[in-house]
């Protein structure tokens, strides 16, 4: 299982040495999560002396292409592919065994960030030419194993890195970090992490006579990464929209807000046979959402 990735105030980086995930240019790399994470650890410590410290890898990130918005519930695994250039000097050998290069998002500072998710499998990388390479590579999000708080919904940045290990062996007693090249770069995009949504709808009584009140009603909830569940979304703008039978087309009646445990209810008029549905625009921290419209048979 894998833990959040939370920094406390003195570790200057992430303390991922828990983390067994692997982290490597290819499935069977040499190096590990732990191994990367205490490379990252030395380069970002600004209290590391020069000689404590790897190397500046000669490498840059550019084109980092992810989603805008990644949208996460309370138990399901969420993969989102992310693809980006890797630019290297001709002494950098991408192609070996231990040669590490990630995609990553992040909250807060990227040398001290507040929360970190990275992919499963390591990025690939494919050469285009002789100092160019086209990587492609997962952010993977486990909301069930707490890796996600509320708080953490809402804009997080994007970065990627590359370790060279040169054949250092982390674990054994002669690894000499500077012999170890390290690059990491932020601020190559960001994303939007959103509370998945979810929203019903019920009209009633079915059938109605024409001329009579039909009452209309439904929650908004979407997911507490807190707790694991799902929770009423309270004081939101939500339309009621209606589609004629035989229409593809839904036209909004009105706007109602929902309650303080994310529930509505308004009244409406019966006029003709048709579906309605609630509707939900979305905001930052949560997704647009459209419930499945309830047929209404008007007589």
């Amino acid at each position: 299982m894998r833990i959040r990735a939370t920094v406390a105030a003195v570790s200057g980086a992430l303390a991922l040495s828990a983390l067994a995930v692997p982290a490597a240019q290819a499935d069977d790399s040499a190096a590990s999560r732990a191994d990367v994470a205490k490379v990252r650890q030395a380069a970002h410590a600004a209290s590391a002396r020069a000689a404590g410290k790897p190397y500046a890898l000669n490498v840059s990130f550019s084109d980092f292409k992810i989603a805008k918005t990644v949208k996460a519930g309370t138990t399901n695994h969420v993969a989102t592919t992310v693809t980006y250039t890797l630019t290297h000097g001709a002494d950098v050998d991408i192609a070996a065994r231990d040669f590490v290069t990630d995609p990553i998002i992040y909250r807060g500072s990227y040398t001290a960030p507040d929360n970190m998710l990275y992919g499963n499998k390591p990025a690939k990388c494919t050469a285009t030419n002789a100092t160019t390479a086209t990587c492609k590579g997962t952010i993977d999000v486990y909301p069930g194993d707490h890796e996600l708080r509320n708080t953490d919904a809402g804009t997080w940045r994007a970065a990627a890195e590359a370790t060279a290990f040169n054949g250092q062996d982390p674990a054994g007693e002669t690894f000499d970090i500077t012999k170890v090249g390290y690059k990491g770069q932020s601020g190559l995009g960001s994303t939007l992490m959103q509370r998945f949504s979810k929203l019903t709808v019920d009209a009633s009584p079915e059938p109605v006579k024409k001329g009579k009140p039909i009452t209309v009603t439904g929650k908004l909830s979407r997911a507490n990464w807190d707790r694991g569940t799902y929770n009423g979304y309270v004081e939101q703008p939500v339309n009621l929209q209606f589609r004629k039978n035989g229409s593809n087309t839904y036209t909004t009646v009105k706007t109602v807000k929902t309650n303080a445990t994310g529930n509505l209810k308004t009244t409406v008029t019966a006029a003709q046979d048709g579906y309605f549905r609630f509707t939900f625009a979305g905001t930052t921290t949560t997704p647009s959402v459209n419930a499945t419209g309830d047929f209404v048979d008007v007589r």
